[in-house]
């Protein structure tokens, strides 16, 4: 999977990457070339005490070692340049592929994981290209130039080489066999102090309000000490192979001295061959120890990769319409048709063949208990995710065939925890349409009942909203995204419990408001308070994902023993009636 993804997003940049070969070549040969100068200087200047030579061939070495450094910088350059773009590619695919995901995917891969492929992961991969341009490029023309040096300069001490390199490979290889599990380890691990760090920050009220600070301590410690034993187990690996290798290379430097010592003795070989060859053993080494950190990078950079390419590999279970319809038949009518919901794998589905019929100028209410399917009903509208049977239909069109842009602009849905974005009331409540006046947003938090505390905020319509909406109350978010959807003007208003917030007062006066903006729109609402749609033109009951009974308030209260009972659990007979 790493090759198919760095084939895939490295191939764009063809052009860097040959410059940048070209030039880590360039620096590589000069490198390769050095200890022959340094050799030619011995032997034929500082032996015979000619001046000359060495002056003019140590002007040589400084012409080659400038052009190395300059190649070698702008190789760096290059590599992190192509690097940067190459993570920042990657990084954005996975946020494209994500952003396509229904709620059934986020819900497999969890928020947490996501958040460490889109960003941990990435970054180990781009790490990987980085130390493959600046690292891996140079170290093959090294070790095997390296060694076509060294047998220039005497080929029987060459045989050092033959018991020097198959010991590395060794070493190597078995280290890394037992990296590459532990890296897999590591990221899933990572996975989990992230989840759970999510977990502390977000519930921190509640933790605080139960006295549960201790309890998530120790569950933090627990995931964050796994973690660090992963971590340590991997690092004493690394940390064992560096001393293993420079030992080798140590003996060997050692063996090259004993025995090329003899050929310089015999006149076989001259004191700056053997100094070169020492110099040519060292860059082979160092071309073997290169590979091996690359080769300590490449386990995690796997794992990494199988991760992000499992995110991309995932198909959205909804998908655009090949053909999709532009324009509607009906506009504002809604339309249920035997639709049903099942989760993959679950035994029983959520929803059941639910009919609904809802149209302009109407106020629809969906009412049961807990878990009957009241929120997955209004998903399936949107397309949060598509209904498993049956049929959903805006405007007389089924809702899988309709262009997403249209069907955004024709419902508008208000979620049971709604979310703001950082930035100022005007940016939330512009969130779907930019070009909304602030006359607009006025008129439309006075409707939601928001007008009076975003008149008291510092900066009223500029007033600073934090991430998620965390310095206004849950009430007056509620309130916000109401108004938000008003300043989206859509056919189909489709409310998730979103009054459950307010206190009594402020719901009823909401909802008169409501019913003139909304006279010509179709509204639809889940509720679990009975006074929030016992005026609804309809109210649908719903049983374990299942119609119970649709009609008025008095109708349901007359004929339906399961409206019956989810009212009286809230109201006394009198107030009921």
């Amino acid at each position: 999977m790493l090759i198919r993804l760095l084939r895939e997003h490295v191939r764009v940049y063809r052009r860097p990457v040959l410059a940048l070969v070209l030039l880590q070549l360039v620096q590589t040969s000069a490198t390769l070339y050095l200890p022959t100068l340094n050799a030619d200087i011995i032997d034929h200047g500082v032996v015979v005490g000619d001046t000359g030579y060495i002056l003019t061939y140590g002007a040589v070495m400084l012409g080659v070692s400038f052009a190395q450094v300059v190649c070698n910088i702008g190789a760096v350059l290059l590599a992190a340049r192509t690097a940067a773009a190459v993570g920042r590619d990657i990084r954005a695919r996975v946020f494209d592929r994500v952003q396509t995901f229904s709620s059934r995917e986020l819900g497999r891969f969890g928020a947490p994981s996501l958040i460490t492929r889109t960003t941990n992961d990435v970054q180990q991969v781009q790490m990987l290209v980085l130390m493959t341009f600046t690292l891996m490029v140079s170290a093959p023309i090294m070790c095997v130039g390296g060694v076509v040096m060294a047998l220039g300069q005497d080929v029987p001490l060459s045989g050092v080489l033959l018991g020097v390199v198959p010991v590395l490979a060794l070493v190597v290889g078995l280290i890394v066999r037992r990296l590459r599990p532990l890296f897999r380890t590591m990221q899933k691990r990572l996975d989990g102090v992230n989840r759970v760090l999510r977990e502390q920050i977000g519930g921190i009220r509640v933790i605080r309000a139960f006295v549960k600070d201790d309890y998530e301590q120790r569950r933090f410690h627990e995931h964050n000490t796994g973690l660090t034993g992963v971590q340590v187990r991997a690092g004493q690996l690394m940390a064992l192979m560096f001393p293993t290798v420079m030992t080798v290379v140590n003996a060997s430097s050692v063996a090259v001295v004993w025995f090329g010592a003899g050929r310089v003795d015999s006149g076989a070989m001259q004191i700056g061959g053997l100094t070169a060859f020492l110099a040519y053993l060292m860059q082979i080494v160092m071309s073997v120890m290169m590979a091996t950190f690359m080769f300590i990078m490449i386990p995690r950079a796997e794992v990494c990769a199988d991760r992000i390419m499992e995110v991309l590999r995932t198909s959205s279970s909804v998908v655009p319409p090949r053909r999709p319809v532009h324009a509607l038949r009906s506009p504002g009518v809604l339309e249920l048709r035997g639709a049903g919901f099942r989760y993959p794998g679950a035994e029983a589905p959520v929803l059941h063949d639910v009919g609904l019929l809802a149209r302009p100028g109407e106020t629809t209410a969906v009412i049961g208990s807990t878990g009957s399917g009241k929120s997955t009903l209004l998903g399936l509208v949107p397309r949060l995710f598509d209904a498993t049977e049956g049929e959903v239909l805006v405007g007389g069109e089924d809702v899988r065939g309709i262009d997403p842009k249209l069907l955004a602009g024709t419902v508008g849905l208000v979620p049971q925890h709604p979310y703001l974005f950082s930035g100022t009331v005007a940016s939330n409540l512009r969130y779907g349409r930019p070009d909304a006046s602030d006359d607009e947003l006025w008129e439309a938090l006075e409707t939601a009942q928001a007008r009076e505390f975003v008149t008291g905020m510092d900066g009223g319509l500029y007033a600073s909203v934090g991430q998620g909406g965390n310095n206004v109350s849950g009430g007056q978010r509620q309130r916000l995204a109401i108004a938000r959807v008003l300043v989206h003007r859509p056919r189909i208003y489709l409310f998730d419990d979103s009054f459950s917030a307010l206190d009594y007062a402020t719901d009823a006066a909401l909802r008169a408001a409501l019913s003139t903006r909304t006279a010509d729109a179709t509204v639809l609402i889940v509720a679990q308070r009975v006074s929030t749609i016992r005026e609804a033109d309809r109210i649908l009951v719903l049983d374990e994902g299942r119609v119970a009974g649709s009609g008025r308030h008095h109708e349901l209260m007359r004929d339906n023993a399961t409206y019956r009972e989810i009212v009286l659990s809230q109201l006394t007979e009198e107030e009921a009636a």
